[in-house]
């Protein structure tokens, strides 16, 4: 119980900017909804409350219809019941699943990582290689990203400060060639865990997400199974967005999860909610920092509970 405690109130702190809106400030469903009789004014501005905080038309639509539905057949009727209705319905949205990363049985596991430029693929990277070193794994990085200035050496500062090494080609050269290279020397070192980064490229640029395709099909050739997780990085600052990129990068490279970055930088948190809802994608890990120990693993009940929290 202390652990899960302790999970809610990172969560709250990493929250604050999405619960300020969407609960606790002078305009959060708290004061909007606490003490008061259901209504249907009272309705209409709670479902202008979820959209703001981007739970998602689909999500929001669904709740509100059903809000409606028990206030008129008198299963709700205060402010009071409606908070602790949304707090069920929303931890409901997430069945039992295995939110773990997926390692391979033998062998290297290689975690493939992609996302379009700004969404913080590079410190979720550096958040992932901290996590999987506090775990006893051996980590080696794959700069496939060859072709935008500055990427290699930003992971090369990243693999420093963490103690890992790196696999890089020249500026603007083949990034499939990069994967064969790191496939082969992460099985001549015997290391635990490979993580390709790639080119930030745009889900409409479809030369860049075929040549994502390549790196990924090098990878599945060069070790069996691979990858064994292909993360997609995702900013939480990007709203509805994020759930396009999650769309066309899932039809190119099969996307097993989600990394929500940056969700303490937003008052929008409800993405979370939403990607879940539109894209049935499990997000196993969220941002909540700018530091590589600021790496979360995604909890969607402490999550929900963080985001009601008073």
């Amino acid at each position: 119980m202390a652990l899960f405690r302790s999970l809610i109130d990172k969560f709250k702190q990493g929250l604050e900017k999405t619960r300020q809106t969407l609960i606790t400030g002078v305009q959060g469903l708290r004061n909007l909804l606490l003490g008061r009789k259901l209504d249907a004014a009272l309705i209409a501005d709670l479902e202008r409350r979820l959209l703001e905080a981007d739970v998602g038309p689909k999500t929001t639509g669904r709740l509100i219809e059903q809000i409606r539905a028990d206030f008129a057949a008198g299963k709700l009727e205060t402010g009071d019941q409606v908070l602790e209705y949304l707090k069920a319905e929303l931890k409901a949205l997430w069945p039992p699943e295995d939110r773990a990363l997926r390692f391979a049985q033998s062998g290297p596991t290689v975690i493939l990582v992609t996302g379009v430029n700004g969404a913080g693929k590079t410190t979720s990277i550096a958040k992932l290689c901290r996590m999987l070193r506090h775990e006893g794994k051996t980590v080696l990085l794959g700069a496939c990203d060859t072709f935008r200035a500055g990427a290699v050496a930003q992971l090369e500062i990243w693999s420093e400060r963490l103690g890992v090494e790196v696999v890089k080609g020249a500026q603007g050269g083949d990034p499939a060639a990069v994967a064969f290279d790191a496939c082969a020397a992460a099985k001549a070192r015997g290391v635990d865990v490979l993580i390709l980064d790639t080119a930030g490229r745009l889900q409409t640029q479809d030369p860049l997400m075929r040549q994502l395709a390549k790196i990924r099909a090098v990878a599945a050739k060069q070790i069996p199974g691979a990858p064994h997780e292909t993360i997609l990085v995702l900013d939480a600052t990007a709203g509805q967005n994020a759930l396009r990129q999650a769309e066309e990068f899932g039809k190119t490279v099969g996307v097993t999860s989600i990394f929500l970055s940056k969700l303490d930088g937003t008052a929008r948190g409800g993405i979370v909610i939403a990607v879940r809802e539109t894209t049935h994608i499990p997000v196993k890990f969220i941002g909540l920092g700018e530091t590589p120990d600021d790496c979360q693993a995604f909890d969607p009940e402490a999550f929900v509970e963080a985001m009601f929290a008073a």
